[in-house]
């Protein structure tokens, strides 16, 4: 397996990877350049690449009221199969871990049935599914 490379993305060209990214793998919700530029202040964005080729990305998101950490992990479809998501996990997971959360959550579009698949095999446990803008969205929660 490749080794990925890890960069948070901090000027426009890297958001707007980042950015192409969410919106192929997330497209019921796209976003704007300027919702990615809100997200990076708020939450710890990164994109992973196999060589040159962005191939993923994550958000870590800071703990929540109730102490809770989410993590997401998205893969482009091109480059699934490959280890490449568990390696993304793993580093989203950690930084969270590093917040000391109460617990970690992930979510996860109901559609991306790889996306659920690879959530169920990583510990998570749905909690609960509501449709967000005509999509139905998945949290699940670390046990």
């Amino acid at each position: 397996m490749t080794e990925l490379r890890f960069v948070a993305p901090v000027d426009d060209g890297a958001l707007e990877e980042w950015r192409g990214i969410h919106n192929t793998v997330v497209p019921p919700w796209p976003l704007s350049l300027p919702d990615v530029r809100d997200r990076a202040g708020r939450n710890r964005l990164e994109l992973a690449y196999a060589g040159a080729v962005a191939v993923g990305n994550s958000t870590v998101r800071p703990l929540d009221a109730d102490g809770v950490a989410t993590v997401i992990a998205r893969v482009l479809p091109a480059h699934r199969g490959r280890g490449f998501g568990t390696l993304i996990h793993e580093r989203a997971l950690a930084a969270a871990r590093a917040l000391d959360p109460a617990a970690i959550e992930t979510l996860v579009l109901a559609a991306n049935v790889d996306g659920l698949r690879f959530a169920r095999r990583h510990g998570y446990a749905e909690v609960e599914r509501y449709e967000v803008a005509g999509a139905q969205e998945i949290r699940l929660r670390l046990r």
